[in-house]
């Protein structure tokens, strides 16, 4: 049984790290669209809200989609004032029971409680206010997703930290990460150049 849940568990961060890893190239989308509507606006005299809304969707694509990846990372806020003075077998007790009466809570009601609106848009074809604005709904659709996201993360780190306090893993909190995101990102679009290059 506990060999099945740390498969599970193995599989959710491959997901995440998966989607995080990919989610990086929406932050250089939403940079080149940016530059690319500064240009056309003082050049040519031209705009249209969509440039703009299209930035706002890849950064809440990035913002909500990423925050399972950030859990894995372990890259989330802490306050560590009393809790880094304690036991880390106390300390991984707090974080899962923090993991199990409140983010999964937290995660479960978001989803719950969007769906209504998100299935409102979708059958509204909902659009923007502003001239030339974009359709709603896959906006929308990344609050479910992005929150699943974190919910299944959350049972991933949920069943490494059980597997810690019975001795069949490795602490959760050590980060795997050797490098900056930044870094990663440059060795992406590295790898990438090199590959179109051969």
């Amino acid at each position: 049984m506990v060999s099945a849940l740390m498969k599970l568990s193995r599989w959710i961060d491959g997901l995440s790290e998966f989607v995080g890893r990919y989610l990086a190239w929406l932050v250089l989308m939403a940079v080149l669209i940016s530059a690319a509507n500064a240009i056309v606006r003082k050049l040519f005299n031209y705009s249209s809200n969509a440039y703009l809304e299209i930035q706002w969707y890849l950064y809440a694509a990035v913002f909500l989609l990423a925050a399972g990846y950030t859990l894995l990372r372990q890259e989330h806020v802490k306050i560590d004032v009393i809790f880094s003075h304690l036991r880390r077998r106390t300390q991984i007790k707090i974080e899962i029971f923090g993991l199990i009466a409140f983010l999964l809570p937290f995660v479960f009601a978001v989803i719950i409680e969007f769906q209504p609106i998100l299935m409102v848009a979708i059958r509204s074809g909902e659009m923007s206010e502003n001239a030339g604005g974009l359709i709603r709904w896959p906006v929308y659709a990344l609050v479910p997703i992005g929150f699943g996201l974190l919910g299944v993360q959350a049972i991933s780190e949920i069943i490494k930290r059980v597997a810690f306090l019975m001795g069949l893993a490795d602490d959760p909190a050590n980060k795997r990460q050797t490098k900056t995101a930044e870094e990663e990102l440059a060795e992406a679009i590295r790898a990438h150049a090199e590959g179109e290059a051969k």
